[in-house]
């Protein structure tokens, strides 16, 4: 039983909240709910058994807080503990239902965001995906994420170490984004492309708000989406948290959530086994929403996000901050400080670009070193896009491991060197490439030979599991004072592009 098979014939079904019902179940308000449950397995598995009958076709690990930052624990007891709590619930499963991993945030903010060093984050959530592998988890689900350099983290330590089916679901806020600042479809784009098999949002709310934060999604995901709200808004009653829904109430939106293009739903903060319960009869007759796996054109920063798609107007991608020929900038990044940069990115914002490209190639630099600083002070400094621009394979991979976004590589060639460099980082990031109809013999001369290039270079890059919507063509535009033809020859091939080809230029 796999995930990925059951959506393909209906809405896969989650469990609901463990925190409201243990506490309902004789946990303490102050109790550490790892160690609690540890120490009261059969309370848990009791729980779990509960949204089985219910109708839950995934159960979560109460491990939501299992991290070493947390938990104040070593790395050998974050595997143990993770293992022995994901044990009860594949004893609770049995074979009927699939157990997930549920990984949620150390309650640090991860650089450029905050102090977490995005390596040292990778390797905490490492230490969770290694004890909940060796618990016989089946998929995992990062969730409640406020910080989407944060899940990526998380979603890179589970891509490092598995290939299951892996849930990333964010948490909004009453404006539509995350605490950080992350609306919805930057982060759908963001962790779509970085590998998760199904992305959306948690908690965040009702049902009903939840609505309106996933609408409009659908027309972009290449993965199913994801609802888990809460039961409603919390209120105090009696010196008590309770939420203000009941499961009719609740599951009256489910289908609603299916129009939005939503195939995989549960429920959060307040849920009981009787919520998923009204779920599952709610969707007794729901179809599944087909997903497009092509995706779309569209690169994303943390904060925004743009559409590339050959469909639309000219969209201009600011080219400034590149040192050549600009001394201060120079001089600046010689010294590895970025404020020319931060300002250039403000002036070509004002000025109407959608995009950034970042150049800081420069002699006698450690530029892997300055590019991984540029782009760190623009992820927090600017909401644009960026485009990372080098002839350096290793300055980009380095740039899009730590990038909070879905970025644009300017740019890949028809060399093999440079594909045989890149590829495994586009394949693993999954940022948007700008493709050279250029060779190791030069720039082709005519537009039969530019079109060879393409047609070629095309269905090699779609050998690797890239798709049309995943490229940009540069057509290459040349002086026509040194060659006549030139400006014919572009025009040609950026016809060919989008007319015959249906790729964006």
């Amino acid at each position: 039983m796999k995930a990925e098979n059951i959506i393909k014939k209906r809405v896969l079904l989650l469990d609901g909240a463990l925190g409201t019902n243990l506490y309902e179940r004789g946990m303490p308000r102050n109790a550490v709910p790892e160690n609690w449950c540890l120490e009261n397995p059969g309370i848990l598995e009791s729980l779990h058994r509960d949204y089985v009958r219910a109708g839950s076709d995934v159960i979560y690990t109460a491990t939501f807080g299992a991290n070493r930052i947390k938990l104040n624990r070593t790395k050998n007891n974050t595997v143990l503990i993770n293992r022995k709590l994901a044990e009860i619930s594949r004893k609770a499963a049995g074979n009927k239902v699939l157990v997930a991993g549920d990984i949620g945030p150390t309650g640090r903010f991860i650089k450029p965001f905050g102090s977490l060093d995005f390596e040292d984050g990778v390797a905490v959530f490492k230490e969770q995906v290694k004890g909940l592998l060796l618990g016989g988890v089946d998929i995992f689900a990062i969730e409640t994420m406020i910080d989407i350099q944060e899940a990526r983290a998380a979603l890179l330590a589970v891509r490092e170490l598995s290939d299951k089916f892996t849930i990333v679901t964010m948490s909004y806020e009453k404006d539509g984004r995350t605490l950080n600042g992350t609306d919805p479809l930057s982060a759908l784009i963001t962790l779509q492309s970085l590998g998760a098999d199904a992305v959306g949002s948690n908690c965040s709310r009702g049902p009903y708000e939840m609505i309106k934060i996933l609408s409009g999604l659908k027309k972009y995901s290449k993965v199913p989406l994801v609802a888990k709200p809460n039961a409603g808004l919390p209120k105090i009653k009696e010196g008590r948290v309770v939420f203000d829904m009941t499961e009719g109430s609740f599951a009256r939106y489910a289908k609603d959530l299916v129009l939005e293009g939503v195939n995989i739903i549960g429920g959060c903060c307040g849920t009981k086994p009787a919520y998923i319960a009204a779920l599952k009869k709610q969707l007794k007759s729901v179809n599944p929403v087909k997903v497009n796996p092509a995706g779309c054109s569209v690169i994303s920063s943390a904060r925004g996000s743009l559409d590339l798609s050959s469909s639309r107007d000219v969209i201009f991608i600011g080219e400034k901050i590149n040192p050549t020929g600009k001394k201060l900038l120079q001089s600046e990044i010689r010294r590895y400080r970025f404020s020319r940069v931060k300002s250039l990115a403000k002036e070509q914002e004002y000025a109407g670009a959608k995009a950034l490209d970042v150049n800081i190639s420069l002699a006698g630099i450690d530029e892997k070193k300055a590019m991984l600083a540029a782009v760190s002070e623009l992820a927090v400094s600017t909401n644009l896009p960026l485009a990372i621009d080098s002839s350096n394979p290793g300055v980009i991979v380095a740039a899009l491991r730590l990038y909070p976004g879905r970025a644009l590589i300017n740019s890949l060639t028809a060399e093999p060197k440079k594909i045989k460099e890149l590829m495994p980082a586009i394949k693993k990031y999954g940022p948007m490439v700008i493709f050279l109809p250029v060779t190791p013999e030069g720039i082709p001369d005519s537009f039969q030979e530019r079109k060879k290039v393409i047609d070629k270079n095309l269905k090699m890059l779609k050998s690797h599991g890239l798709f049309k919507q995943d490229i940009v063509i540069d057509p290459i535009t040349l002086a026509v004072s040194s060659n006549g033809s030139s400006a014919i020859n572009t025009l040609k091939t950026i016809a060919y592009c989008k007319i015959r080809l249906k790729v964006n230029t």
